[in-house]
């Protein structure tokens, strides 16, 4: 089985060290050539070891089993070309981001492709440069739109048993993305915003109270949608929360420490319209998407 990987952020390192000890001849990251050159001359580093990835561009692709997409958002549609060379009719391709369009966009890309709806949660791996670090693996929830146990599922599971990648399978994976997104919207954009940590959701006060609002804000909307989240998902979601470890951060606080655009598109900028198309008042959604375009738009006036 060949497997590959595309996208070198927290989560992908993380991914990629598993991969990378359980299948060493196996395994290797889709970059362009710079990206390659810079990484080997640099390492990435896992919890303090460099991990020495086999690399491949577009130039020299193979066919691969299985493709993990690990990018941003924004990155997402300059992945789908340089993975194009790597995917063949049977490739399964499992997306690690955030929010909800992922999958259909990578389905439209790769028709010939089966794409596995897949919800990364409870890791809190952070990367500062070519070093990236964490405490918890945390798990991926993987599952068919239409609930089936499929061949590609059935695939995923023994290749992550071989990896010792924790994950599960959902017969209800649209309403889990639903929830996730639920808590991202509120814990990526408030912990951004206040410029903190996880330890700055995990007790009382007013970041946290912004977090559960937020999060109710998007329970509406979702409900509105057709999607039955509910308070118990919202109490489920902060015992998570409240065991990640505190100094650690979620992606979109990282991207602010490094000036990087956020993914607040994939949230707030998600549940904004929806919730105008439903007549439904979302002013905490309204105020951290303001407040992180704000913080955006500061990054071209100061140096890197």
């Amino acid at each position: 089985m060949k497997v590959a990987l595309i996208g070198l952020g927290a989560m992908g390192v993380l991914y990629s060290d598993l991969f990378r000890q359980a299948m060493p001849e196996d395994f290797f990251i889709i970059a362009d050539r710079e990206r390659i050159q810079r990484y080997q001359q640099d390492g990435i580093y896992c919890n303090g070891t460099r991990c020495d990835f086999v690399y491949r561009s577009a130039a020299d692709a193979v066919p691969v089993d299985v493709l993990m997409v690990g990018v941003k958002f924004g990155g997402l549609q300059e992945a789908i070309k340089e993975a194009a060379p790597f995917v063949k009719a049977s490739t399964v391709i499992v997306s690690l981001l955030n929010g909800i369009s992922s999958e259909v966009i990578l389905q439209q890309a790769f028709p010939q492709a089966h794409v596995v709806y897949c919800i990364a949660q409870g890791m809190d791996a952070v990367k500062k440069g070519n070093q990236a670090s964490y405490l918890n693996k945390g798990v991926l929830v993987l599952g068919e739109a239409d609930g089936s146990h499929s061949d590609a599922l059935q695939l995923l599971g023994k290749l992550f048993d071989a990896a010792k990648i924790p994950y599960t399978d959902s017969e209800q994976i649209i309403r889990k993305l639903w929830s996730k997104l639920m808590l991202n919207t509120g814990i990526n954009q408030v912990v951004m915003v206040y410029e903190g940590t996880y330890a700055t959701v995990q007790q009382p006060g007013e970041a946290r109270d912004k977090m559960i609002a937020t999060m109710r804000e998007v329970m509406q909307v979702a409900n509105a949608e057709g999607i039955d989240l509910n308070e118990e998902d919202i109490e489920g979601w902060l015992r998570v929360a409240d065991g990640l470890n505190p100094e650690g951060m979620p992606s979109m606080r990282q991207d602010g420490l490094a000036r990087r655009y956020s993914e607040v598109e994939l949230f707030s900028g998600t549940i904004l319209p929806l919730a105008q198309k439903h007549h439904i008042e979302v002013p905490n959604c309204a105020d951290l998407y303001r407040r992180i375009k704000e913080i955006e738009a500061g990054y071209a006036d100061k140096k890197e």
